[in-house]
């Protein structure tokens, strides 16, 4: 009887990586390119908005709140515009909440209510000049409009934000109010505040 030839395991092991590794990088490296890609990408327009965020009045708070956004920007100014508003808008709701709530408490003095109710109504113009100034940037230039006469708009609302908030914040001068009080509504306002200066200086960037 002729000799026997026997394949050991190690061989065929051997042989079935070789077989199915071209295989296994057909399917695999279509997927790692498109993960590098949008890697790639993504900090590319996390840089673009931090970029534009070192232009502003502070640019850290800036690059905070809207560098989640990065892959809806990409590098589109008016989107940044655009989602800087929104969260400005987002804020200001916000300290709008935290100060109806402080108003509701019933260990307020006299005086203190007085100063929380007028900045309820400073908070709540500035809603209003907020929501004017998204719906406009939303639709700038759409239907043939002055693109300038609306920008113009958006920056005479948004300016008026800032003065509004001022206004709360400028209210506890003289006033004898609770530090617990004073802290919490001046924290929600002056962020609310920050973030509408941000907006303000993205804004006088764009170019159209």
């Amino acid at each position: 009887m002729g000799a026997q030839t026997f394949t050991t395991p190690t061989s065929n092991s051997h042989n079935a990586l070789t077989f199915l590794l071209p295989i296994l990088l057909l399917i695999f490296m279509p997927n790692m390119h498109t993960a590098l890609a949008t890697s790639s990408s993504s900090q590319t327009y996390k840089t673009y908005v931090k970029t534009a965020c070192n232009t502003t009045t502070y640019p850290l708070i800036c690059y905070k709140s809207l560098s989640s956004y990065a892959s809806k920007v990409k590098s589109d100014p008016h989107k940044l515009c655009t989602y800087a508003l929104s969260v400005t808008l987002k804020a200001a709701k916000n300290a709008s909440s935290v100060v109806s709530k402080l108003y509701k408490n019933t260990g307020l003095t006299p005086s203190e209510k007085g100063v929380v109710k007028d900045c309820i109504d400073n908070i709540k113009d500035s809603i209003d000049e907020l929501k004017q100034s998204v719906s406009s940037m939303s639709n700038l230039g759409v239907s043939g409009s002055d693109v300038q006469l609306q920008l113009d708009d958006i920056k005479t609302w948004v300016s008026a934000v800032i003065t509004d908030d001022a206004t709360c914040t400028d209210g506890f001068d003289g006033v004898k109010v609770s530090t617990a009080v004073e802290t919490a509504i001046k924290n929600s306002i002056v962020n609310a505040a920050r973030l509408a200066s941000n907006a303000l200086s993205l804004i006088d960037s764009l170019i159209y």
